[in-house]
């Protein structure tokens, strides 16, 4: 069984796959700046020589979404070189979002420049573009509902997937052998935003008008042509619909 280092190991998406390494029986290090074991600051790189010591495998699930991704790529780069150091990584597996190489949203853009930086680092690299998880919807959705009136971006179209799915396929792309830019993942169905927030507002059984607003820029027409959609790649089996339902329970 191979060691393999989990960045972003105790998040919504990172707990899954460390969970699914250890029940395949691999030595899994989870990088945390609270970690009694193994003290990491991503953002400076204090801590990584001592964690990356012997690995063999990499998976990058951490980010920073409140900062629009600003701190991504200094993380990306303590990484790349903490790797490069060890001389024992074979494969760094990154997780990144469809879409972010034609929707011009600053944190797509922060995870692209990543993606470029894994690609000319000369290390062994895999990366896996995913759509939105369920869980981003409902917290959209969770947020907006605060108010009497759910205003909701309009004509933007959103192809949700489990996230417990991507992880599978995450731990399934944590082996030795890299595998470059593998096959997008999407969720199996594509609908609107309000149409989303009908489904789960019903669900938890609550009552709001949904109000669509037109927006501006770049990025916004960017999800409107449906550049954060991949049809043809709806490999995920959890409908939104049965995730809400879940949550109304």
């Amino acid at each position: 069984m191979s060691t393999i280092l989990v960045t972003g190991g105790t998040g919504t998406l990172g707990k899954l796959v460390v969970a699914r390494l250890q029940e395949a029986d691999h030595e899994v290090r989870v990088l945390s700046r609270h970690s009694a074991q193994y003290p990491v600051d991503l953002s400076d790189g204090h801590g990584l020589d001592a964690a990356m010591a012997g690995v063999e495998v990499v998976v990058h699930c951490a980010s920073n979404t409140r900062r629009a991704g600003k701190d991504d790529e200094a993380a990306a780069g303590h990484l790349i070189e903490a790797a490069r150091r060890a001389g024992t990584v074979r494969n760094l597996v990154y997780i990144s979002i469809v879409g972010v190489d034609v929707v011009p949203l600053g944190y797509y853009k922060a995870k692209l420049k990543v993606e470029r930086m894994l690609e000319a680092s000369g290390l062994g690299v895999t990366i896996l573009r995913t759509t939105q998880f369920h869980d981003l919807v409902a917290q959209v959705v969770e947020t907006a509902a605060k108010l009497p009136l759910l205003p909701l971006p309009s004509g933007v179209r959103v192809q949700p997937i489990a996230v417990e799915e991507v992880a599978a396929r995450m731990a399934d792309l944590a082996v030795p052998t890299p595998s470059g830019r593998v096959p997008d993942m999407g969720g199996p169905e594509i609908h609107t935003l309000p149409d989303l927030a009908r489904t789960y507002l019903d669900a938890t059984r609550r009552r709001r008008r949904i109000v669509p607003l037109p927006l501006a820029g770049k990025a916004y027409a960017g999800f409107r042509r449906g550049g954060n959609l991949t049809p043809s790649h709806a490999v995920g089996r959890v409908t939104f619909a049965e995730f809400a339902a879940g949550r109304g329970r």
